[in-house]
């Protein structure tokens, strides 16, 4: 896959899943305790290491084409 491309469904992804978060603080997800939960430990875990990749993923790549 090339770079490009990675970094587009990167952004994608983090960008689709923050809505569930985003209706979570301001809406009424927080009173359904189905999305809830998929809210709290789905949708967050999945941001946040999206986010990290996006940020951090060259050096994780790196790390990882040292071991092999």
């Amino acid at each position: 896959m090339k770079a490009a491309t990675e970094r587009k469904i990167m952004r994608w992804l983090h960008l689709i899943l923050s809505i569930p978060i985003i209706g979570f603080i301001y809406g009424p997800v927080a009173d359904i305790p189905e999305a809830a939960f998929a809210t709290r430990f789905v949708f967050v875990p999945i941001v946040i290491l999206s986010g990290i990749y996006m940020w951090k993923g060259h050096l994780l790549r790196k790390f990882i084409s040292r071991k092999v």
